[in-house]
């Protein structure tokens, strides 16, 4: 590989960490070509881009990206598959869902709205993770809770108010 392919593939890596601002680090080495071709398809399939990439590499595009996290040097070693989500918890669950097939990519680590995972021990809580949209629906549900409420307990009262103010106008 020339240091111009190289180089393209660290400017490549480092755009895609600013796009979707997670990414996750697997190890898929011990796949037969055919099961990390599944793999592949289903990430694909997912939205999920999905690359292979040299440590080396790896780590510039993060400098690259404006990324500093000497944590994640412990999970690129051996062999790194990189996928990138705007949806954090998106890769988590597809790896999941793979693994009840038989197919184990291994978590090495994952980078999330600036927070680290570390070890194949993080799937679950990161699977568990709530994306921004799910957090935003859950606040406007629990603002709206409260006016409806009142709109509840006003309509069903039928025309009580106004049958009530109707009677004190005619005492007053």
């Amino acid at each position: 590989m020339t240091k111009e392919e190289k180089h393209e593939i660290v400017q490549s890596l480092a755009a895609q960490i600013k796009e979707y601002g997670n990414f996750y680090i697997t190890d898929t080495a011990n796949l037969s070509v055919a099961k990390i071709n599944a793999i592949r398809r289903k990430f694909f399939e997912s939205g999920i881009p999905i690359q292979v990439a040299k440590n080396t590499l790896i780590r510039k595009a993060m400098e690259a990206a404006g990324l500093e996290a000497p944590e994640l040097d412990e999970a690129l070693k051996g062999s790194s598959t990189i996928l990138f989500s705007s949806v954090a918890n998106a890769p988590a669950k597809l790896i999941k869902e793979l693994r009840k097939k038989g197919d184990k990519p291994v978590l090495k680590g994952a980078y999330i709205d600036s927070a680290l995972f570390i070890g194949d021990n993080q799937l679950d809580a990161l699977a568990t993770l709530k994306s921004k949209e799910e957090l935003i629906g859950e606040i406007i549900g629990l603002l709206q809770s409260p006016a409806k409420n009142v709109i509840s307990a006003l309509s069903s009262g039928g025309n009580k108010l106004a049958g009530i103010v109707k009677t004190l106008q005619d005492r007053g």
